[in-house]
């Protein structure tokens, strides 16, 4: 392990990613620490957009490792994750093969000129000089899910007309989850956790304030008191901390020195990103910014 990571505790670790604009409370901070020195995969969870692949991205930049990152979706599995053949190359290896009136026998077109490397396979190769994200775990599916076992394990992969990849060096591996399904035990047990909730309005405060520094106390304090008002509301699509900070950045885009009732409904769009919440929120502005 790099001298560095070995030598870092709670506190330094909080004050490095504040130092690059990521505010983290205790708990946050110290699983991340014990993922980075043990080895293991941090499995964050939470709604959406409260920071959780902004952790890794802050990581990333902070350690200065690439950051290698994997959008899980509704039906992805292991070629879209881990390796693929260029085709079209090979197609055309094929027909320059003929057209020189050679044979495809010695081709090798399955070779490492023909991979294409996926996030996963990148990540393997790249070991300790990038961060993984394996991001929204929860969109994937079960097989997908059962797939990543191995890799989280062993941190491993074989390709058959390849051979095994392994890597000596793993990366600082983080996952994410919104919740739109369970995780499988298997999964977790090979993570260590950390939930990321709505922060306190202080709290909030001091992170709108790193990420949009030119924006005004006074108006990024009634911005974060009115999305708070928001969340206490029955809303189908609650905002996150990346909601207030877009919205804190409209209202300052419009020069604006205080939240009122004419400019929040004109960028309300900022922050309530769903039609029947908009309408709602909209009837009941002075409610959100009273």
């Amino acid at each position: 392990m790099d001298t560095r990571l070995a030598a870092l505790d709670v506190g330094q670790l909080t004050t490095q990613l504040r130092d690059h604009g990521y505010i983290a409370d205790r708990g946050l901070a110290t699983a991340l620490l014990l993922a980075i020195k043990l080895g293991k995969p941090l499995l964050l969870e939470g709604e959406v957009g409260v920071g959780k692949t902004q952790l890794a991205k802050t990581l990333a930049e902070m350690l200065d490792r690439e950051l290698i990152r994997l959008q899980c979706y509704e039906g992805i599995d292991m070629y879209h994750a881990l390796y693929e053949w260029d085709y079209a190359r090979q197609m055309l290896h094929i027909r320059a093969l003929g057209q020189a009136g050679q044979g495809t026998e010695d081709a090798d077109l399955f070779g490492e000129r023909f991979l294409v490397e996926r996030p996963l396979l990148k990540a393997t190769r790249a070991g300790d000089k990038c961060v993984l994200l394996i991001d929204e775990i929860d969109r994937a599916d079960d097989e997908f899910e059962a797939f990543l076992l191995e890799l989280l394990g062993d941190f491993q992969v074989t390709i058959p007309e390849v051979g095994t990849v392994r890597s000596s060096t793993p990366p600082i591996v983080i996952l994410t989850s919104n919740r739109t399904r369970e995780l499988h035990d298997a999964l977790k047990r090979r993570c260590l956790y950390s939930w990321i909730g709505f922060p306190e309005q202080e709290r909030e405060v001091e992170i709108v304030r790193t990420r949009a520094p030119q924006v005004s106390a006074t108006l990024v304090t009634q911005v974060v008191a009115a999305v708070h008002r928001l969340r206490a509301m029955e809303l189908e699509k609650l905002p996150g901390i990346a909601e207030t900070i877009d919205w804190t950045e409209s209202l300052d885009a419009l020069a604006a020195t205080s939240l009122d009732e004419l400019n929040a409904l004109d960028t309300l769009g900022a922050v309530v990103k769903d039609r029947d919440d908009l309408e709602f929120t909209s009837r009941n502005i002075r409610d959100v910014i009273s």
